[in-house]
């Protein structure tokens, strides 16, 4: 399937690179895709989807061939917020379902439960609630160590190490495995020329470097920190998680406080790692359509 990409210049002062398909008279869904990936994220999910739904799939800000604005700051969750309602607006969108994986879930949640008023219905595919995920770094050891991956992108010099190895290498050793090669085999050439951007790597790892989320060190004993058994604000919108059981890196221990914050909840576990959308689309569509049949 050929992508039908717009370039979208945004008032937050980037241009993203657009997937927009299927009737604009239709139910609105924005699909936030997630490191280190792209639209792409969707590709067997957007087709179906577009039958009676008006689909939005971004690459964000530093990815692919949409803007990569230099500096960390430019990076913060907020920012990243603010692409994705100046995205909505650019098309008329007042409300809207949002559908997010990985770091496009993190931008979900914020989303959802900053601006409520915008977000009619939250889906999130692998992605943690930004308070149960603070809270497991400090009291799940298991999750701690699944985490410091997060130490390590956010080292000034991952990019370094990326070049010396090669993009190639970084595919086939740090995204492929967690996929299935066979399912990812001929996105390698897109995969390759979209990291290969000039910025592209730094705007991707900036993410984790922008990010407030504190990971201790496996070895360390912190002080937990007063926030984490604060009042936190419920979501206000109904919320389906979709949730690969076999992530390595988000282990099934974000699930379990998830009904505490989210008073409208509904979980689908999924036979998949991290990488859902790739891994077990049919599932991913399945659990997406018994949701918006509600909507």
């Amino acid at each position: 399937m050929a992508d039908d990409l717009h370039s979208i210049a945004l008032p937050t002062g980037v241009t993203l690179d657009v997937q927009v398909a299927g009737n604009p008279s239709h139910p609105p869904v924005i699909l936030l895709h997630g490191f280190p990936e792209s639209h792409r994220t969707w590709r067997h999910i957007v087709p179906d989807l577009a039958q009676d739904h008006f689909v939005l799939a971004p690459d964000q800000r530093g990815y692919a061939k949409s803007s990569k604005p230099q500096g960390i700051a430019e990076y913060t969750p907020e920012k990243i917020v603010a692409d994705l309602l100046a995205l909505a607006d650019h098309f008329g969108l007042a409300r809207f379902t949002l559908v997010g994986h990985d770091w496009g879930g993190a931008v979900a949640w914020m989303a959802a439960l900053k601006h409520p008023d915008r977000i009619g219905r939250l889906v999130i595919v692998n992605a943690p609630h930004p308070l149960v995920f603070q809270r497991s770094l400090y009291d799940d050891p298991a999750q701690r160590a699944a985490s410091q991956y997060i130490t390590a992108f956010r080292n000034p010099g991952f990019e370094a190490h990326v070049d010396k190895i090669g993009l190639s290498a970084f595919f086939d050793s740090s995204f492929a495995p967690h996929i299935a090669p066979d399912r990812i085999a001929d996105e390698k050439p897109v995969y390759l020329d979209q990291w290969a951007q000039p910025g592209a790597l730094t705007g991707m790892l900036n993410w984790y470097r922008a990010s407030a989320i504190v990971v201790p060190a496996v070895d360390t004993a912190p002080d937990r920190p007063a926030f984490l058994d604060a009042p936190f604000p419920p979501t206000q919108m109904p919320v389906l998680a979709i949730w690969g059981l076999g992530d390595t890196a988000l282990l099934p221990c974000q699930l379990d406080q998830l009904a505490d914050h989210v008073p409208d909840l509904t979980i689908e576990r999924v036979d998949a790692g991290h990488f859902v959308p790739w891994q077990n689309p049919a599932a991913v569509l399945a659990a997406l359509r018994r949701n918006l049949s509600e909507s």
